[in-house]
Formats: structure tokens, C-alpha cells, sequence
């Protein structure tokens, strides 16, 4: 793909104008690292507040074309719609409520990990706000327009800014422009009026930090991302920070730790199984899923600390105490906020427990590699206390 024919974002002229290193990504010319480099932005986030533009990916909105006028039963009938595409509980989702799940194909391989939430608004109840993986988005749509049939539509919303801030400093930066979001405890989402224009803003983000993401109409977001870097607690974050934090934070990355081969169980998202929806066994890959929590599970995704030596990137080799390939590397790389290099892969089940020794293979050296629990580095996620 050439330069001429990638697609931009909203915010792109802001990005070339602070000095951003572009790329190619997924399609879009996106900002990699600013002038400050990956590191320093990388740690600016975790101590202070970190800006992104996130808008490659795919919001959607999806809703009923007939509604009944009863805000619950037409929450349940676009829920029906869409559940037997995912393993999450759609239907009992509460009104401003945000759920990560999974699209997931026939044999329980994961398509895509998503985002979809039931609006907290009475007159918009019979549709799902959906936010999808950037090099996946053409075919989730597909598929759940596919589902919705000739009772439901999709409408595309990308062609707005996604903006991210994330960081323990980002709830009172973000709240200085709009109040309401402050009120929003994590995975909730909200309209919220930023200077007479509502935004879809939820409390979310994949670094581990407390922050948002704030879906803004293309006329706004410059006039929004200039407004937030005027404050001296923000600073523009690239997407080599992005994956360093979301590394740290033992989060997957799709087409990486996760693709179509995987399921639930061996990604270790087993937290994205709804227990109804197990006990009904009525998403896509239930029997297999249901065999690998009973024992038939041949790899899991664990997070390995690099003892000694250079990071281990991805199709690194996962050796055991013999040297043996037991595995391979799905994500790695050094970890700032830890000094140090850690990775994710894939290895036996008997091999995934913490404290297991391990090595890995970096430029045909064998590195000593030990099993650790994640996320490397803990999540900081604001939820508000229990009524």
C-alpha cells in the first residue's frame, strides 16, 4: 500500500504538525512516536495523562429498524440479534453499560475481540454502540450485518475521531472539559457535551491506566485533541507506547496473541465467558470450549519475564528445562515502567504456572524466561463503589 492510498483521520494534520513519525497501520497513516520517543511517552502516561488517536478503529452503532416503545424489550430483541455471534451476555447488559467480548467462528476461534454497550438513554434503547478491531472492521461488519438481517441496521461511525486519554492523571483533565464524565465508572459509557456537542465517551482504554475514549464528529476533534494538549498534563502518545502499555498490561493484541485458531479458554480470556451463556451453550464453539475447561486444552497464553539478555519478540521459540520448543512468542518486548524485557505466548498447560522456568530463543541464544502472573504491571481502572 503507498503512502497515496492509505486513509487519515481527523486528527492526521495535527499529528505531521507536532513532528509525529508516521505509518502505515491497518490501512490508515497513523502516528507511531512524537519528538518526546516511545519510551518517555510510554512512562509520561503511567505518571501523568497520554493522549491518542485511536480513530482507525471501528465504532458502529447497531439498532432495531422497528422499536416496540418498551426500552427493555427492544434492548433484548437487538441483543438476540447479535448474541450468536459473540460469547457474551448482551442481554442482560444495564443501560450505560460497556462489556468486552468476543466475535467468535464456528469452531470457537476468536474472529475479533470487541466492545459493545447498551446506551444509557431511554430513547435509544433497541441499539448496541459497538467498537471493533481496525484490521478486522470491513468483515465484523459484514458479519454482523449479516446477523441483523432485515430487522436491524449497522451504521459505520469511523468516520468520526476516536480519541484516548489514559493515565492516573487523565479522569481530571478529561473532567475539566466535561464534568459528566467524570460520574462514569469503568466500562460505562455516556453522551456527554463537550462545548454544546454531545460525544460518546466511555471510561475504557487498553493501556491498564484510568482514562477514556471519546468518540467526537470529525468537526470537533481538532478543536477537543488541541483543547486537551493545552493542559501540561497531557502529552500526544504514539502506537509504539500504545502496545508497550497494553503489553505491560498483559492485554492481547488481535492477529497476534489471538487470531482464529484460538479460543477463549487458550487466550485466557475465559473472563469473557458469560456463565449464561456456557450454561446454555448456545455460542459459537460451546462444545469446544466446554471440552478445554474440563481438561482437553493443548496451549494457554502465559506472561514470561526474560531472566537475562535481549527482549523476545514475536515467533520467538519457547523452549522447557530440556530445550525443547514447546511453544512460541506472541507478543514481547521491553517493558518501561519494569526496566526490564517480558513477553506473552503460548505453552502446555503444564507448563503455564507461575513460577515455571522456561527459556526462549533470541537470535539462536538460549535466554532463561520464568512464567509470571499477569498483568506485568497492575491495572489502575477507576470503578466507582457498590450501592
Amino acid at each position: 500500500m503507498t503512502a497515496e492510498s492509505l486513509k487519515t483521520t481527523p486528527l492526521h494534520a495535527q499529528h505531521v504538525a507536532a513532528g509525529a513519525r508516521m505509518t502505515a497501520f491497518a490501512g490508515y497513516d497513523m502516528p507511531v512516536q512524537y519528538p518526546m520517543g516511545i519510551l518517555k511517552e510510554h512512562l509520561w502516561t503511567r505518571e501523568h495523562a497520554g493522549l491518542f488517536d485511536v480513530s482507525h478503529m471501528g465504532p458502529a452503532k447497531v439498532s432495531l429498524i422497528r422499536l416496540s416503545g418498551d426500552g427493555d424489550a427492544d434492548h433484548k430483541a437487538i441483543a438476540r440479534l447479535i448474541e450468536p455471534l459473540v460469547c457474551g451476555d448482551l442481554r442482560g447488559l444495564k443501560p450505560g453499560q460497556l462489556r468486552y467480548t468476543l466475535l467468535l467462528n464456528d469452531q470457537g476461534g476468536i474472529l475479533d475481540d470487541l466492545m459493545i454497550g447498551r446506551p444509557g438513554r431511554p430513547a435509544d434503547q433497541g441499539s448496541l454502540y459497538v467498537v471493533v478491531n481496525a484490521a478486522t472492521k470491513d468483515a465484523d461488519f459484514a458479519l454482523i450485518t449479516a446477523a441483523l438481517g432485515e430487522a436491524g441496521r449497522l451504521t459505520r461511525l469511523d468516520d468520526g475521531a476516536l480519541i484516548a486519554i489514559q493515565g492516573p492523571e487523565a479522569a481530571e483533565v478529561f473532567g475539566a472539559l466535561a464534568p459528566q464524565a467524570a460520574e462514569l465508572g469503568f466500562m460505562s459509557f455516556a453522551q456527554v457535551e463537550f462545548e454544546g456537542t454531545s460525544l460518546t465517551v466511555s471510561r475504557s482504554g487498553y493501556t491498564g491506566e484510568d482514562g477514556f475514549e471519546v468518540l467526537a464528529p470529525p468537526e470537533v476533534a481538532g478543536r477537543l485533541w488541541t483543547r486537551l494538549l493545552a493542559d501540561g498534563r497531557v502529552r500526544p502518545i504514539g502506537l509504539g507506547a500504545r502496545d508497550s502499555l497494553r503489553l505491560e498490561a498483559g492485554l492481547p493484541l488481535y492477529g497476534h496473541d489471538a487470531d482464529e485458531t484460538v479460543s477463549p479458554v487458550e487466550a485466557a480470556l475465559t473472563f469473557a465467558l458469560s456463565k449464561r451463556r456456557q450454561r446454555d451453550a448456545d455460542f459459537p464453539g460451546a462444545t469446544r470450549v466446554a471440552a478445554e475447561r474440563g481438561g482437553a486444552l493443548r496451549r494457554v497464553r502465559v506472561g514470561l519475564s526474560v531472566l537475562q539478555g535481549a527482549p523476545a519478540r514475536e515467533g520467538a521459540r519457547i523452549l522447557d528445562a530440556n530445550g525443547a520448543a514447546v511453544g512460541v512468542v506472541t507478543s514481547g518486548g521491553f517493558a518501561p515502567s519494569l526496566a526490564a524485557p517480558i513477553a506473552m505466548g503460548f505453552v502446555p498447560p503444564a507448563l503455564s504456572a507461575p513460577g515455571t522456568d522456561l527459556a526462549v530463543e533470541v537470535r539462536d541464544r538460549r535466554q532463561p524466561a520464568r512464567v509470571i502472573e499477569m498483568p506485568f504491571v497492575p491495572h489502575r481502572y477507576f470503578r466507582k463503589p457498590q450501592p
